[in-house]
């Protein structure tokens, strides 16, 4: 620690100082601004002391939950590795200021060190807002605001089985996902009638709430917590709340909102607001000309504390630029936001809550689906605001156009496609004055003069605040001049492919940190990159030593809708089971068992066109209880939901049908059971036809074999569906042997070199050297390719667990698959059915029904 200083010191220094008292990310934000306007020790302009509470300089608070995704706190820090060293700033970690001496311009830190100043600047923050309830100092109850609150509450849940977080606002939420990424059954109790009422509203809600609760968190609405109650011990037992309801949980979390940290300006006389809040004026200074406080712990001139990062980014500007002798003014900022929480895309902006007078509300909501849209629009058409939960694609978009007239019809915007929408506008769409960057304050025109996002970042700031922006900065740019799988990969799926199984990589937040774009690493990835590295660690997961269940830890986030339950969503929010038959042979007594489950649970029965039975109509509670009848008979999944192989179809053969050369049924299970599960870029389909007349239509497959008086023809690159395809012949006349080591080599090929979404068919006509390459490689090994590719698929055949078995297998598992978690037996209100030929169908007028709500603007543009 440094020595004491006078206050007389000062007078014979050479430069004025600067103490700032805090380093969060505001502060950091204060640093850099000095930093731009030359106000650094390093330019000689200043001495600039910072006092750090926290045991480590400013980290991402943003993205605090990453740490449970396998973000280190290095990984969130928002210092550059040389910042303090190249602009000569003094920082000291662990050593809060304790008093100021407005008088003798001094602050005193907790260590004894007396630091002299001409400016101080106040960034003390927050504290978290711990309701007085009996109980709450008991062991296991935390508060979540720190790395520090982090790392005890993880070390604490190694013991616990069931958590609560007090809260459902944004940082609420957050916990409850943290709680539930580390194993614990979590309840979220909230005092309002709804999820994060500040930000959305009752539709908005009521959503949020449905798809968190499919989550397989328990959520508490409407009542507040009366007490913790605790063991003899003195560890968490229990809740009880104000409806006379209690909870079994044994850790508890607070995240009940934030308080302005202000004490030490009250200690040394600055004006305070009423409910607390450092006042200032427009320039951020305090009661005293000589301080200034921003971020969180000002109450700013419009009489407001701002608990968001992007005003506290405007103030820290505004000081600086004062300070540096200019003028700036902070009147007030858009308190417009875009998260994801547990997975959802939440977004608000402008006056969501319709409260100007002659507001419009233009809604869309799809309960089953979770996506509520509303705008809120003026009654000259302007756009005043909105709340997107689900879908929040357009935001980046639509914030900037707040205060505009839209180009189009409002409601166009908000339906879904097919109903007459959606229509992207663009952010070609923009006027150059409009702020893409809420964050920062950058426009699209100051966007627009850079030519890389990295540039963007570097130059302007805009993209590195929450994030919310990236898209549409990414819209603005260029096209990249690489082939990447998207904006957070610099690699296509195949190089990624390779990574992954060169260096084993098991986890997309590793594989996104090392080896994703530079202002990708730390994120969370898009829906284009998420769900591909999903696939990509499943088809290799016994070679890598990741998990083969497809919804173990981070591996459920990155899957695509219907791997979610393992099964297929249909229209009105049910789903099917399709069940594995391989080569389509099936026993009477399989029979009976299908149409048994059938009659039993209500379902729809359709033959495929892959020789299954597709069974639609179940709800989401109902797939487990589906699944136990059908593997106790003998069945298992037939991965109609997966980028996986579905089914290898067979005719007779020769053992029924007097044209056959070859037994196509035995050829055709053996096939189907080597294959199964195996994950690809895309679906994988077969047929096995026992001789040359193909009743299998084994050349519409992606492979398929056609039996010959000497073996086998093996033909690759065929599909059906809008392009169709005949596959071309790979080899021919092979043995049993022969013919499953080149599809062992061609599959694992193909699943190597392929492209995200990329079918065989089309894969065969895009590689180099089409079908001569292939050939070359899978059966003369031109590449020396073929040991590695036969014993990759040795490991997958080895490895292969069948997932709904080891779904009901794991009661931990089976936690996902309820409806409502506060009613798990309850069935689902909006999946309903009328009745058609003797079976089933959706409640088409409930879809088209109260489900969706709209109301148009008098005199808009059709």
């Amino acid at each position: 620690m440094p020595e004491p200083t006078t206050p007389n010191a000062l007078a014979h220094t050479a430069v004025p100082t600067i103490v700032v008292v805090g380093h969060g990310m505001v502060g950091q934000r204060f640093l850099e601004a000095l930093a731009d306007r030359g106000l650094t020790p390093a330019a000689g302009a200043a001495r600039v002391v910072v006092l750090c509470e926290e045991p480590r300089p400013a980290y991402d608070r943003v993205r605090l939950t990453s740490y449970f995704d396998g973000r280190s706190p290095e990984d969130l820090s928002l210092v550059e590795a040389d910042f303090m060293d190249r602009h000569g700033i003094e920082l000291y970690v662990g050593d809060p200021a304790t008093g100021v001496d407005r008088a003798g311009r001094t602050v005193t830190a907790r260590s004894g060190a007396v630091f002299p100043y001409d400016t101080l600047v106040l960034a003390t923050g927050s504290y978290p807002f711990v309701p007085p309830v009996p109980g709450k100092d008991a062991r296991g109850c935390f508060v979540y605001r720190t790395i520090e609150d982090l790392l005890a509450i993880e070390e604490y849940a190694k013991g616990a089985a069931t958590g609560a977080v007090v809260g459902g606002g944004l940082l609420g939420l957050e916990a409850a996902g943290a709680l539930k990424g580390l194993g614990l059954a979590t309840h979220v109790v909230e005092f309002a009638p709804r999820l994060m009422p500040v930000q959305v509203d009752e539709g908005g809600g009521a959503a949020l709430l449905r798809t968190i609760e499919d989550m397989g968190l328990a959520v508490h609405t409407g009542v507040g917590t009366q007490e913790v109650t605790a063991g003899e011990d003195g560890a968490v037992t229990g809740m009880a709340l104000s409806d006379g309801s209690s909870l079994a949980v044994d850790l508890v979390v607070f995240s009940a909102g934030v308080r302005p940290r202000d004490q030490l300006a009250r200690e040394c006389g600055l004006a305070v607001g009423e409910r607390g809040g450092i006042v200032v004026d427009e320039e951020c200074r305090t009661s005293d000309p000589a301080v200034f406080a921003i971020g969180e712990c000002a109450l700013a001139s419009d009489g407001r504390v701002y608990g968001l990062v992007a005003p506290g980014y405007e103030m820290a500007q505004t000081a600086a630029e004062v300070i540096a002798g200019g003028r700036s003014a902070f009147t007030g900022a858009d308190l417009s936001t875009k998260l994801k929480l547990l997975g959802v895309d939440v977004a608000s902006f402008g006056d969501a809550h319709g409260s100007a007078e002659g507001a419009l509300d233009v809604v869309y909501s799809d309960a089953r689906s979770g996506v509520y849209k509303k705008l809120v629009i003026g009654p000259d058409g302007t756009l005043l605001g909105g709340v997107l939960v689900g879908d929040a694609d357009q935001y980046g978009t639509l914030r900037p156009m707040t205060g505009t007239v839209l180009p189009v019809a409002p409601e166009q915007l908000v339906l879904p496609a097919g109903a007459g929408g959606p229509v992207a506008l663009g952010p070609s769409a923009l006027p150059d004055e409009a702020v893409i960057c809420s964050c920062h304050n950058v426009t699209k025109g100051a966007i627009c003069e850079h030519t890389a996002l990295t540039e963007v970042k570097k130059c302007t700031k805009a993209g590195t605040g929450c994030g919310s922006c990236l898209k549409v900065i990414g819209q603005l740019m260029p096209p990249p001049a690489d082939a990447g799988l998207c904006g957070c990969f610099p690699y296509s799926r195949s190089e990624v492919y390779e990574i992954v199984r060169t260096l084993e990589v098991t986890s997309f937040a590793s594989l996104l940190d090392s080896h994703g774009r530079e202002e990708a690493r730390g994120g969370d990835g898009c829906e284009v990159c998420k769900p591909t590295v999903g696939s990509v660690i499943a088809s290799l997961a016994p070679t890598v030593g990741a998990s083969g269940y497809v919804l173990d830890g981070e591996q459920a986030a990155l899957q695509d809708t219907n791997d979610h339950f393992l099964a297929n969503l249909q229209r009105n929010g049910s789903y099917s089971i399709v069940p594995r038959i391989p080569g389509g042979e099936i026993t009477p007594e399989k029979l009976i068992v299908i149409g048994e489950v059938a009659r039993d649970f209500g379902l729809y029965t359709k033959i495929t066109g892959g020789q299954r039975i597709d069974l639609f109509g179940a709800r989401v509670d109902q797939l487990p209880l589906i699944w136990t009848r059908l593997v106790d008979a003998g069945f298992e999944s037939g991965h109609a939901y997966g980028k996986s192989l579905r089914t290898v179809k067979s005719c007779v053969g020769q053992t029924w049908c007097r044209y056959g050369v070859q037994d196509s049924v035995r050829m055709a299970i053996d096939l189907e059971l080597r294959y199964r599960g195996l994950r690809a870029p895309h679906k994988l389909k077969s047929a096995v036809s026992g001789c040359a007349r193909e009743c299998a239509e084994a050349r519409g497959k992606d492979f398929g074999i056609i039996a010959t008086a000497q073996g086998w023809n093996l033909y690759v690159g065929g599909n059906g569906g809008a392009t169709p395809r005949h596959a071309d012949l790979l080899a021919q006349d092979l043995s049993d042997a022969e013919l499953v080591r080149l599809i062992d080599r061609f599959l694992m090929f193909y699943i190597r070199t392929a492209d995200r979404l990329e079918r065989t068919s089309a894969w065969l006509e895009r590689i180099d050297g089409g079908l001569d390459h292939v050939r070359d490689v899978v059966v003369h090994d031109s590449l020396g390719l073929c040991e590695e590719l036969e014993r990759m698929m040795a490991d997958h055949v080895a490895g292969y667990r069948d997932e709904w078995a080891e779904t009901i297998d794991d009661p931990e598992r089976l936690r996902r698959f309820v409806t409502f978690v506060n009613a798990p037996d309850a069935p689902d209100p909006s999946v309903r059915f009328v009745p058609e030929r003797d079976q089933i169908k959706p409640d088409l007028e409930l879809l088209a029904g109260p489900v969706l709500a709209v109301r148009t603007l008098e005199g808009a543009a059709s």
